[in-house]
């Protein structure tokens, strides 16, 4: 298993360490529910180093990407950020990234668990005047989220975080060191993410819980999971894969067919044939918890299945996402989640499932 960077604060925190996307990873410090209540309430610190960036450059370098991801990064100008996906010829999933517009190049921050598949696979559809780099492992990246997380970033940087859009970044200074700063994040609150190297990313860790001002938590594997739930938020290789498309996955908002060509638009496109399912969220009406892989039924047929569950910290509620045959997935139906062989009534919901979020502010 890697370590990423943070390895030893991770120890420093008596975190309970788990293997992921082959990593040894934090599951959590003080426990899912504080730290998830730290995020909603405050502010919390991730570890995200673990996720692979890749630099697309060359004078062809646009076009290429046209080509390859589902949204229209023509529509990116320098400093912006866009969530997109790139897909087979079949339409399936190969990942979900978010790319960003440099003056000369773009990155593209990738899964960890596909950083080689990806790697290869744009390799292997390189065309015209591109140069791919994999800068993975000289990158380091941590998340600060939370509604107070732009106070806890303007006590060490030099760069008024008010003025920065969402989905926008900027070259700055944190603590000192030079970074990339960016406004986005996976967890329905006001927050950022912090791109460094092996000096700085350690540093900045420890100065951002240097602070009486706001109260801080680092934050593992398991709240950013109940966190990313209760927003409808898909975790590739649980809610998307390969066998699901983007228009499956509720993601037709990033899939552009009037941009033109790019690899699975006509297979996408053909919604007989491959849009039976769609991805839906839901609460439990009665009293508990989903959990990945089991069944959902509208009456006594099987509509579909849960691919993502938890209690919900916030809402103190069970909560899951899952995929139902497309009739049945309109906000409002009655279903009901076989659990360990009792059915469980739930109601699909219009997300987010949590509505109080910061992260437009």
């Amino acid at each position: 298993m890697k370590r990423t960077i943070l390895y030893d604060k991770h120890i420093g925190f008596n975190a309970k360490m788990v293997p992921f996307a082959g990593f040894t990873m934090p599951l959590q410090y003080t426990g899912i529910t504080d730290e998830h209540n730290a995020v909603r309430t405050s502010a919390g610190i991730f570890d995200v180093s673990h996720m692979g960036q890749f630099t697309i450059s060359g004078n062809d370098a646009e076009n290429f990407l046209q080509l390859l991801t589902t949204n229209d990064i023509k529509k990116l100008s320098n400093g912006q950020a866009q969530y997109s996906t790139m897909c087979l010829e079949d339409g399936g999933i190969i990942d979900d990234f978010v790319i960003y517009r440099f003056e000369d190049h773009y990155m593209m921050v990738v899964n960890a668990a596909n950083i080689e598949s990806d790697f290869q696979w744009i390799s292997n559809n390189i065309k015209g005047d591109v140069t791919l780099k994999d800068i993975s492992e000289e990158t380091n990246l941590i998340a600060v989220q939370g509604p107070e997380s732009c106070e806890l970033l303007h006590r060490i940087t030099d760069y008024n975080l008010s003025e920065l859009k969402f989905y926008h970044f900027i070259k700055t200074n944190v603590a000192g060191y030079p970074v990339v700063l960016s406004r986005t994040g996976y967890t329905g609150e006001l927050g950022f993410e912090i791109y460094g190297n092996d000096e700085s990313i350690p540093a900045i860790w420890d100065k951002l819980f240097d602070t009486q001002e706001v109260q801080v938590l680092p934050i593992g594997l398991g709240a950013r999971d109940t966190l990313r739930m209760e927003m409808k938020y898909a975790l590739y290789g649980t809610d998307i894969n390969q066998a699901t498309t983007p228009i499956e996955a509720g993601l037709r908002w990033i899939t552009k067919f009037d941009k033109g060509a790019f690899i699975g638009r006509e297979s996408i496109m053909d919604e007989n044939v491959h849009h039976k399912k769609r991805l839906i969220c839901f609460e439990m009406t009665e009293r508990a918890v989903p959990r990945q892989n089991y069944d959902i039924f509208s009456n006594r047929e099987q509509i579909g299945r849960v691919t993502s569950g938890t209690q919900s910290p916030s809402l103190n509620k069970g909560i899951g996402l899952g995929y139902v045959k497309v009739k049945y997935a309109n906000p409002g139906t009655k279903i009901d989640i076989d659990i360990r062989g009792r059915k469980k009534s739930a109601t699909i919901m219009k997300p987010p499932l949590y509505k109080q979020g910061t992260v437009y502010l």
